[in-house]
């Protein structure tokens, strides 16, 4: 028992232990909290925790860094010409009122635009606060991430199953046979699968007898561990995975099982399929036909076997279609739904039976400028800025942004910013002042991670075993902090023009009601008694129950999808015009631009560099630590040079989320760390039709020496990574104001 404080006594902190789920990826990993005297001081991961087994990434370890960061605004701001002023909170949302009712008073509710970043679904406020504000605000301006880096797959899930949220996950701790394709989840830890320790499970895979195969144009640390690498154009992903689908069709290896039943569309599938034999595919996608056959058999073969595809084959020109692909293998080998395979989750807070039949559709209403089409109510991110800088009626005045950084996240950034700058009134919900909340004339920062609640509503969904954990506060809020949930509503007031009425009990006392009516019959009470979260057993197989599609069937099929088909054809034909592709690339440490201001996430190598393969690098007379120029349509930058035979000929890839530069952050860390913006060579005008997906892998760009070197042409130092036995790697080339103290 610990003495008090007395003559010659120092007094001791009091420390305390909590437990909550990380907030920084979507691996959702358990965390076991320190804190002396109220404040966070650790972060470990949780070793009780019911999925993650104390597993944790150096993301989770550094959240004391990111609650107590001195950069991390306490309180809002308001911007008066080039000055900021801090004020209360009442003077903030007075300033919002003003600046909001003057705009839509003026030029008409949808010239107001609203902005949603990816951090948002990883709060409280996902479960019932954004829906009511876009509601009241009554815009049709509505962006997010998801466009970013996701729609694609909630498309295809929408065609096929009639829900865009029903996304089968690989069964990953049953699995014989994984196939990833653009993923990185040795680095990542994954994304639209939430699966702690993502690397142990593949070893575990292994360890079992089973095999993993990884498609990427760069030997990634997952490529580098898996069974097999196949060396991949950037984009090509698509027409692969029809091959895949042509070989099991001409060898008679489609076994659907029960799922014959549930399916139509299959002949229409096999009919399109046919066109696209490994043969003709194969100089396109730099994949020799034995290699497409030899993966097509072992799918199907496989005791068990899932196919998963990230944000590789989203971000790219057919990303839609690669998207349905990858269930059309998983139906078609008689892995979709069932363990080992690719499953639904059932989340705690939803219903068994949580919807009607309905039918997918998109393109409801259509942007002013391109006309590009509406999904899942929203435009594509790449009509942002055209919709704020060309002049006419429905022109974007005024921005809402909730905890994103468009300024970085959306293509051809620099038009964005452009832009930005001219808008006539901007608020932004985000705890930092970095490269788009500089643009703002409000600055509404929410509480740190450690004085709010936690429930996952998006990612228990979206988790490879069924789960729920819940945690209040592990600090106590003081008065004048407020969280995403409390700031939304406030928000939401004034859209409606009506009295607040939030009450900080009210996230849970939503989130209670939720659970009640769930599958599960859980409480927030019964969470509450067991902090390390509730293990509600493996996946288990859902359909028909969970088909939405108007005659509660999979559609294998869609007509929109078939409709697109012959842009793919197309792409059998381009002539290689041996200039470079440009790829993205994922680090552990590193998730966008948000992390960047952490001592802990940004230490050691410089990670913005260009990734250059040693022929390349040769011929362009270019070392590691030389800089290059990229040059695309849009834009031009120079980065450092990292000469390695993980990047394949003809490919170069830079990090997605930095560029920290410019007047008016504040940013002592990230601005240390700048970077260069891959964002500000990206373009606008390409998008992805069926999903509105923003391109931003496989651009078409040149690259050449920054300056001219004098060093003497010699072998290149390059960084080596593992290489597995059966490694396969190929590859081809292809087409702002002052902050007060």
């Amino acid at each position: 028992m610990r003495q008090g404080p007395g003559p010659g006594r120092v007094k001791l902190p009091t420390v305390a232990t909590a437990f909550r789920v990380c907030p920084l990826c979507e691996a959702a990993c358990g965390l076991e909290l320190t804190l002396e005297d109220g404040r966070l001081v650790t972060a470990r991961g949780d070793e009780g925790h019911v999925l993650s087994h104390g597993f944790i990434c150096p993301k989770g370890a550094a959240l004391p860094q990111l609650v107590n960061d001195p950069d991390r605004l306490r309180r809002p701001l308001v911007r008066h010409a080039s000055e900021w002023r801090q004020v209360t909170w009442d003077e903030a949302f007075v300033a919002v009122e003003d600046g909001l009712r003057e705009v839509v008073a003026r030029t008409g509710k949808d010239s107001v635009a609203v902005y949603l970043g990816n951090p948002t679904v990883h709060s409280l406020a996902y479960g019932g606060y954004i829906a009511p504000l876009l509601k009241a605000l009554g815009t049709r301006n509505r962006y997010s991430a998801a466009t970013v880096d996701q729609m694609p797959k909630h498309v295809s899930c929408g065609f096929l199953y009639g829900d865009p949220l029903a996304i089968p996950v690989p069964d990953l701790d049953r699995t014989q046979f994984l196939l990833i394709l653009g993923a990185n989840p040795w680095e990542s830890n994954g994304s639209l699968a939430t699966a702690p320790d993502f690397r142990g499970r593949l070893k575990a895979i292994q360890a079992r007898g089973g095999r993993f195969a990884v498609v990427d144009p760069r030997r990634t640390a997952t490529a580098a561990h898996a069974d097999l690498h196949v060396g991949i154009r950037p984009g090509a992903d698509a027409l692969l995975l029809f091959a895949l689908v042509h070989v099991l069709f001409e060898e008679g290896l489609v076994r659907m099982g029960r799922l014959e039943d549930h399916v139509n569309g299959v002949q229409a599938v096999r009919e399109l399929a046919g066109d696209f034999t490994p043969a003709r595919v194969a100089q396109t996608c730099g994949i020799e036909p034995h290699v497409i056959v030899s993966l097509a058999r072992e799918l199907a073969a496989a005791p068990s076997a899932a196919v998963y595809a990230r944000i590789g084959t989203c971000t790219v020109e057919f990303g839609t279609l690669a998207q349905w692909l990858v269930d059309v293998l998983n139906v078609l080998t008689g892995n979709l739904d069932r363990p080992g395979g690719a499953m639904f989750p059932l989340a705690a807070h939803t219903p068994a039976d949580h919807g009607g039949r309905r039918e997918f559709v998109t393109g409801r209403w259509r942007t002013r400028v391109r006309g590009l089409a509406e999904v899942l109510g929203e435009f594509p991110t790449a009509a942002l800025a055209e919709e704020m800088d060309i002049p006419g009626e429905g022109q974007i005045r005024a921005l809402v942004t909730v905890a994103g950084n468009p300024a970085r996240s959306a293509p051809n950034s620099d038009r964005l910013e452009r832009a930005m700058s001219q808008l006539d009134f901007i608020v932004c919900i985000d705890p930092y002042l970095n490269e788009t909340t500089r643009y703002a004339h409000v600055i509404l920062p929410p509480t740190d991670p450690s004085r709010t609640g936690h429930y996952d509503y998006a990612f228990s969904g979206l988790a490879i075993r069924n789960h729920a954990a819940y945690s209040r506060p592990a600090v106590e809020p003081g008065p004048d902090d407020l969280d995403d949930c409390a700031i939304l509503s406030r928000l939401t007031a004034i859209a409606t023009g009506r009295p607040p009425t939030f009450s900080p009990s009210e996230p849970e006392e939503r989130l209670d009601q939720a659970l009640r009516a769930g599958s599960y019959g859980l409480s927030v009470e019964k969470l509450l008694k067991t902090p390390h979260g509730v293990d509600l057993g493996a996946l288990q197989p859902r359909i028909p129950d969970v088909l939405r599609t108007a005659d509660g069937r999979i559609n294998l099929c869609p007509p929109a999808i078939a409709a697109d088909v012959p842009r793919l054809r197309t792409a059998l034909e381009r002539a290689d015009d041996g200039g470079f592709v440009l790829i993205g690339r994922r680090h552990l440490r590193s998730n966008n631009s948000w992390m960047h201001n952490l001592p802990m996430l940004v230490s050691g190598p410089d990670r913005c560099t260009l990734q250059v393969n040693p022929e390349d690098a040769e011929r362009l007379r270019l070392r590691t630590g030389d800089e290059a120029r990229i040059t695309s349509r849009v834009g031009s930058l120079v980065a450092p040079v990292e000469v390695t035979s993980a990047i394949a000929p003809g490919v170069v890839s830079l990090p997605h989320g930095w560029g920290h530069d410019g007047p008016g952050l504040r940013l002592g860390t990230a601005v240390e760390h700048a970077g260069v913006n891959s964002n500000a060579l990206t373009d606008e005008l390409v998008v992805e039709p069926l999903s509105g997906n923003a391109v931003l892998n496989g651009i078409t760009v040149r690259v050449e020496a920054a300056r001219p070197i004098q060093h003497q042409i010699r072998p290149n130092a390059e960084v080596r990574s593992p290489i597995v036995p059966e490694t396969l790697v190929s590859g081809r080339r292809g087409t702002p104001p002052a902050l007060p103290e």
